[in-house]
């Protein structure tokens, strides 16, 4: 079993949603992100996003964009963004850790080779935001043949017609857009999606978690029961942000800022005791 299936699983059991956590690595440096990752378990991320960072995020709002900015001015690569979750893998062997980005840093590195190497650093899946089933196919044999899950989105838009395409080429788990349009900009009534949710699982035995515009304790609860999980980052980044001083540096309170609102959000999500479907 994979990690991923593995805590969806045990969560499952426990009575309780996921809480994902997203953040964008090498931001705001390579070391200060370190530490970030590495006390993520600890404060209570279920599953971990590890953003790749890109010039040109497209999906993504002004605080991503600017935070892949900071990231690649830190000098972030995909080699780097690898040796961050080796490192993270001595010392937690089992938060499943996604990489989310785009596809040219992939095509760039080379999609077999980055494929095997994200495995043998302890990646469990990936999310391609500009790769749809469709066009998949560089993609798909190397990740399955290294056991990566491809997790795919799907949005308020995606019809009937599509949906059943969409969920046949994901594994791992399916994540929600709760809105349309970019990251960040603005929030949804999560606890109102519970009959689309509904109506999602009648296609999938996935886990299905909510992400986009999730910025509260509170959403969090409510994304994670009426789902199997909430995805919160524009949020963190935000407070990640707030803390640098005028130059884009680390400041003194910013690991502890961020690990503390994730502790937050865990604790809302625990509280929250959605049984997942």
């Amino acid at each position: 079993m994979s990690r991923i299936a593995a805590k969806f699983a045990a969560l499952r059991q426990e009575g309780r949603g996921a809480l994902v956590t997203y953040l964008q690595a090498f931001d705001p440096d390579r070391e200060t992100y370190r530490a970030i990752l590495h006390g993520l378990p600890a404060a209570g991320a279920d599953v971990i996003e590890v953003g790749v960072p890109f010039t040109d995020p497209m999906a993504d709002g002004p605080s991503i964009q600017k935070a892949g900015q900071r990231a690649l001015k830190a000098g972030a690569t995909a080699a780097g963004v690898l040796d961050l979750v080796r490192s993270l893998r001595t010392l937690d062997d089992t938060t499943p850790v996604v990489l989310m980005g785009y596809y040219n840093p992939i095509l760039t590195y080379g999609v077999e080779a980055f494929c095997k190497d994200a495995a043998t650093a302890g990646a469990d899946g990936l999310i391609i935001v500009d790769v749809p089933p469709e066009e998949a196919d560089e993609v798909e044999p190397h990740a399955t043949a290294n056991g990566l899950d491809l997790i795919r989105l799907i949005a308020p838009t995606t019809d009937e017609a599509r949906l059943p395409k969409v969920l046949a080429a994901t594994t791992g788990f399916i994540y929600y857009v709760a809105i349309t349009g970019i990251t960040g900009t603005r929030s949804a009534d999560y606890a109102s999606m519970a009959p689309t949710i509904a109506n999602l699982k009648r296609h999938t035995d996935l886990p299905v978690a909510i992400g986009f515009g999730i910025r509260s304790p509170a959403q969090a609860a409510e994304a994670a029961q009426a789902a199997d999980g909430a995805v919160v980052g524009t949020a963190l980044v935000d407070t990640l942000a707030a803390s640098l001083d005028s130059e884009g540096r680390a400041g003194p309170d910013t690991v502890k800022n961020v690990l503390g609102q994730v502790s937050g959000l865990a604790q809302a999500v625990r509280a929250a005791r959605k049984v997942a479907a």
